[in-house]
C-alpha cells in the first residue's frame, strides 16, 4: 500500500509539472540605457522564458528581427495612438502585412489591441476606437488563415471595476459598461480571450487597512470571505475573481482571462522594496504555474506576463513606474530564486 501510494505522488506531481504554465515577462523599452534587443531575446533564451510582450512595434523592429526562429511565444500590442487609424479595414489589413505577415518566422500569440483605454483615465479618447479596432484586426488575421494562431484581444485592467470586495460584487462602472460590453460580446462570439492586467500593489495603496502580507500572498487563512462562501487569502486572486464576475454580468462568463502584466516595484514608494517586489514576484510565479487556479475559477492554471524585464528610466507617471524591473541593466537576476519554467 504504501509504494502505491508513493507512486501516485509521484504522478500527481508529475502531471502539475506537466501542467505548469509557462511565464511570460513583458519587454519594455521605455529607457535610454536597455540593453540592445538581441541581447534582451538572448537573455530571454538563457533563462529559459518562453513568453515575451512587447508594446509597440514601431520601437520594437529589431526585437521582432531576434525574435524571428526562436519559438518565444508573442504578445504584440497595437498602442492607443494607433488605434484610431485601424477603424478603417485596409489599414488594419496594412498593419497585420507590416507587423505580423512580415515577420512569418516569430511566434506571434497575441495581439493586444489598446492598453489600459477607460473612459474615465487619460485614454478616454481611443474609447470609440477600440472595438473597431479590434475587429478589423481579426478580420485581417482570419484573412491571413492565422486565426488559428493568433487572439486578438484588448488589455483592460482594474479601474475598470467597481465593489470589488468581496470579489463576487465586481461590476464594470456604470460608465464603462457602454464600452466594455460589445468588446466582451466580441469576445465571445470569436473564442478569444481577455487580457486584464492585475497590480495588486496598486490595490495595497488603495487599502485602508494596508495589509502588505495580503497583497505578496503571505497571509495566514482568510482575509476576505465571500458571501458566496468563497474565501481569500490573496490580492491577486481577489481581483482576478472580481474581473471574472463582472465579466459575467455583461455576458463573459465564459472568458477566459490572461493576466497580460503583474509586477510590484522595487523602490519610488510606500511598499516598493526590493524585498517586498521579490517576495511578490516568486510568489506570483509559484502561485500560477500551480493548478490550484483561483477560489472561483478553480483548478487551472493562469497565463501570467510578469512585468517587467528592466526598469525603465523614461516612464512617466509616479515614481514607481520606473522600478518594475526583474532583471538589472546587467542583465542579472534581481531576486534569488525567481523562475519562469
Amino acid at each position: 500500500m504504501a509504494s502505491k501510494l508513493l507512486l501516485l505522488g509521484l504522478l500527481v506531481n508529475l502531471l502539475m509539472l506537466i501542467d505548469a504554465e509557462p511565464i511570460g515577462v513583458c519587454n519594455g523599452r521605455n529607457g535610454n540605457n536597455l540593453p540592445s534587443e538581441q541581447d534582451v531575446v538572448t537573455l530571454f533564451q538563457n533563462k529559459g522564458i518562453s513568453r515575451m510582450r512587447i508594446y509597440d512595434p514601431n520601437q520594437s523592429q529589431a526585437t521582432l528581427e531576434a525574435l524571428g526562429g526562436t519559438n518565444i511565444e508573442v504578445m504584440i500590442g497595437v498602442p492607443n495612438d494607433a488605434l484610431q487609424s485601424l477603424t478603417d479595414q485596409n489599414d488594419a489589413n496594412t498593419w497585420v502585412n507590416n507587423n505580423i505577415i512580415k515577420y512569418s518566422n516569430v511566434n506571434f500569440k497575441y495581439i493586444a489591441v489598446g492598453n489600459e483605454v477607460d473612459p474615465n483615465n487619460e485614454n478616454r479618447g481611443y474609447v470609440d476606437f477600440v472595438l473597431p479596432a479590434m475587429q478589423n484586426i481579426h478580420n485581417a488575421i482570419k484573412g491571413a488563415g492565422l486565426d488559428g494562431q493568433i487572439k486578438v484581444s484588448t488589455a483592460t485592467y482594474t479601474g475598470l471595476l467597481e465593489n470589488t470586495s468581496p470579489p463576487s460584487h465586481s461590476v464594470f462602472k456604470g460608465n464603462v459598461q457602454g464600452f466594455i460590453g460589445p468588446i466582451v460580446k466580441f469576445l465571445v462570439e470569436n473564442n478569444l480571450p481577455m487580457l486584464a492586467n492585475i497590480y495588486p500593489y496598486f490595490g495595497y495603496l488603495g487599502d485602508p487597512n494596508k495589509n502588505l502580507q495580503y497583497a505578496l500572498f503571505t497571509a495566514q487563512g482568510t482575509v476576505v470571505p465571500d458571501d458566496n462562501g468563497l474565501q481569500y487569502s490573496n490580492l491577486f486572486d481577489a481581483m482576478l475573481d472580481a474581473h471574472y464576475a463582472a465579466q459575467a454580468r455583461v455576458g463573459g462568463e465564459n472568458v477566459e482571462i490572461v493576466v497580460s502584466e503583474s509586477g510590484w516595484p522595487s523602490e519610488g514608494g510606500e511598499g516598493a522594496t526590493p524585498d517586498n517586489a521579490g517576495t511578490y514576484y516568486k510568489n506570483l510565479v509559484e502561485h500560477v504555474r500551480g493548478a490550484t487556479g483561483t477560489p472561483a475559477k478553480q483548478g487551472i492554471s493562469i497565463e501570467t506576463y510578469l512585468f517587467a524585464m528592466f526598469d525603465e528610466n523614461l516612464k512617466g507617471g509616479a515614481e514607481t513606474e520606473k522600478h518594475f524591473g526583474i532583471f538589472s541593466l546587467s542583465q542579472q537576476l534581481k531576486y534569488d530564486g525567481l523562475t519562469f519554467n
